[in-house]
């Protein structure tokens, strides 16, 4: 596995103040042809590491509803078909998931938020509800990242180390994962077996 140079952080890091920055403009800041700078985004697309571009729009200025952090328990079965329910809904500006099988929505609902969790929880999946919410009202929410070098390494997603050029990685039900050593890599692929055994 290819690692992260101090380029490819640079070309993230420009990417991440505006996304729409041409190529060529990149290509001064790093010392490389506009060619070059498409040829390693290109690869950062293959690892992975880059998987889309998008806008970021402040919804709070083209739009009314009450800004909520809503909290929602399900299954580990379950996680995958909510957090894709969760991420249609037009009021969501940002999914989260975590490993104790809950998803998390920053989202401006407008009317009641239970009813607003019972349509999301109905559409996700019937035979496994959502088992809890909890609902905390934001008086802002805002996207901030910060383009430093340690936020671009490969962590690997089994112990959250440091991916270097001898780790692994591997598509593990539809994802691309990113692992240390082969050992993490297989710890993982076994418990999404099972995981994945335990739904049937």
């Amino acid at each position: 596995m290819r690692e992260l140079d101090d380029t490819d952080r640079t070309i993230l890091a420009a990417l991440v103040r505006d996304g729409r920055r041409s190529y060529s403009d990149i290509g001064d800041e790093v010392g490389l042809s506009g060619p070059a700078v498409s040829d390693r985004v290109s690869r950062l697309q293959e690892l992975g590491v880059l998987q889309r571009f998008t806008v970021d729009v402040d919804r709070s200025q083209l739009a009314g509803g009450t800004p909520v952090l809503v909290e929602l328990e399900t299954t580990p079965t379950a996680v995958d078909a909510l957090r894709a329910t969760v991420a249609e809904s037009e009021a969501v500006e940002y999914v989260l998931t975590t490993a104790e099988a809950s998803v998390a929505a920053v989202a401006r609902v407008d009317g009641p938020v239970e009813a607003w969790v019972g349509r999301v929880a109905e559409t996700a999946a019937a035979e496994d509800p959502v088992a809890d919410y909890a609902v905390t009202l934001l008086s802002s929410a805002e996207w901030a990242p910060t383009p430093s070098g340690t936020e671009f390494a490969l962590s690997c997603a089994e112990c959250g180390n440091t991916v270097t050029s001898e780790g692994e990685s591997a598509e593990i039900g539809g994802q691309r994962y990113r692992f240390c050593c082969e050992n993490c890599l297989t710890t993982f692929r076994e418990r999404h077996e099972r995981i994945e055994e335990g739904a049937d």
